[in-house]
């Protein structure tokens, strides 16, 4: 099983954001988890899937469960 890795720009780039914004996000422990080797960071594919999954919404108050149907 190989495990698929995001860095930084890639993730920028899925999300249509700036690296600075995930840059910020990680100093204030939003977003999705991540990885630091030897100073490279990185995420898992997987991880940020949970997060995305996890960050849907039906509406302004009302969240998707997960598994749900949108």
């Amino acid at each position: 099983m190989s495990i698929k890795h995001l860095n930084q720009r890639q993730l920028a780039d899925r999300w249509d954001v700036s690296e600075a914004s995930l840059e910020r996000w990680r100093t204030a422990g939003i977003g999705p988890v991540y990885l630091k080797l030897q100073g490279r960071v990185l995420y898992r594919v997987e991880d940020i899937e949970a997060y995305e999954a996890a960050s849907r919404h039906r509406s302004t108050s009302e969240r998707v469960a997960p598994g749900g149907a949108a």
